[in-house]
Order: structure tokens, then C-alpha cells, then sequence
């Protein structure tokens, strides 16, 4: 509850009012960079707005379908998405900078292989039912883009979540656990016109795209705020 002031008889009394209720859906991939930066600007407009109450559901976009279950090396992917190592630094330079604006330090250098994400939203569909989906998102992000960790290794994945306090995660990702769930979550974003990410849906009504300014999804969380209202 967010505390408003009010006067009566010249007393000011503090009155409760009821927060406005939101769900945000998360449409993102685990090797996307912008997500990492966009959801990280989705987070910090949040904690600036106590007055909604802002549930996150995780929902996977898979940037690579077909990447094989073992990743793939890092220089081999860049000729093969952007022509050329040369292009490629050039964008993730540019990428790392606008990150760096938001306190996130990028270093794809480090980047040996690209992963497969799978196992990372698998794990991540895992963490959401004990209540740790948005930490063990930032420390996937954190890993592959700032550590240079394997985010596509299951025993990578397992440690991570150890780290994070997400039970159970070994045993979860020794299994085949929820591998349909991403691919028919991945498949539904397309039917529904999501073709990049991030992409933010509020109240199942608004989607916004692309690693937007604080000021531009505050807009439209008051939108769908006083929609619902």
C-alpha cells in the first residue's frame, strides 16, 4: 500500500490506498544483450512506482532455434548472424556503451561460445515456482554477458542457481522438464507478431518493444494502470 495524506479538521492523517495491480509479461532471450539492458530499465522504472503492484511472467523467445544443444563457437556464430568479426565488434562496442549508461558492464569478449538458451529458460520456468525467477534472470544475464560463463552447461546453469538460492536445479535440468513448454511458448510469441526482444506485454493488452527509456514504459504502465482502474 502506498501512504497518501489527507485533512481533516486540520489533522493530517495518513490513509492507504490500494495499489494498482499489473501483470508485465517478459518476452526475452537469455544471449540477447538488449534484453539484458532492456529489462534492467523495466526494473528500475518499477522500483520508482510503489504504487502498482507489478507481477512478471517470464515468457521465452528463442533468438536462435536451431542452435545446436552444445552452443556454438563464438567466431563462427558472428560470420554466420553478421557477416564478420569486424561488424560484429563494432555493434557489440556500441551495445556495451549504452549499457554502461545503465551500470551494466559488458564484456563479450569473454564470450567463447554461444549458447544454446533452452536449458536457461527451462531453468528459469524452475525458479519461478519458488519465487526466484527475476533474481536467477539477472544472474543468467550477469553470467553469460559480463563473466564469460557457459550459460548453455547444465552443471554451468546448476551452479548458478546454487548460487542463487534456487533448489532443486540439477536434478530439474538432468531432465527433459518443460523442453516443450519452450518451444510452444517460443512458437506462441511469433503467432502473436513478436518478432525481436525484449518485448514487455502490460495487462495482456500493451506490448512495447525494444530496450525503451524509463519515461517511455512508465507511460505506458499508467495507461494500463488507469485501464484497469
Amino acid at each position: 500500500m502506498s501512504p497518501a495524506a489527507a485533512r481533516r479538521d486540520n489533522v493530517t492523517v495518513n490513509v492507504l490506498l490500494p495499489r494498482a495491480r499489473l501483470t508485465v509479461e517478459v518476452v526475452h532471450d537469455l544471449v540477447c544483450p538488449w534484453c539484458y539492458l532492456g529489462l534492467r530499465r523495466l526494473l528500475r522504472t518499477l522500483r520508482a512506482r510503489p504504487d502498482l503492484a507489478v507481477e512478471l511472467a517470464w515468457r521465452p523467445f528463442l533468438l536462435n532455434p536451431d542452435m545446436p544443444r552444445l552452443g556454438m563457437d563464438w567466431g563462427d556464430y558472428v560470420v554466420r548472424k553478421f557477416g564478420g568479426e569486424d561488424r560484429a565488434r563494432r555493434l557489440y562496442t556500441t551495445i556495451a556503451q549504452v549499457a554502461a549508461g545503465e551500470g551494466l558492464a559488458l564484456d563479450f569478449n569473454a564470450i567463447a561460445r554461444v549458447p544454446s538458451s533452452v536449458d536457461a529458460h527451462r531453468l528459469v520456468r524452475h525458479a519461478a515456482r519458488a519465487g526466484s525467477a527475476e533474481t536467477l534472470v539477472m544472474a543468467l544475464f550477469r553470467a553469460h554477458f559480463a563473466q564469460g560463463r557457459d550459460i548453455g552447461s547444465r552443471a554451468v546453469l546448476a551452479a548458478i542457481a546454487e548460487e542463487n538460492g534456487v533448489p532443486g536445479a540439477a536434478a530439474f535440468l538432468a531432465s527433459d522438464a518443460e523442453t516443450d513448454a519452450i518451444h510452444a511458448e517460443n512458437l506462441r510469441a511469433h503467432r502473436l507478431g513478436i518478432n525481436g526482444v525484449p518485448c514487455f506485454v502490460i495487462a495482456g493488452r500493451h506490448a512495447i518493444a525494444g530496450a525503451q527509456e524509463s519515461e517511455v514504459i512508465e507511460r505506458l504502465l499508467d495507461v494500463a494502470a488507469l485501464e484497469g482502474a
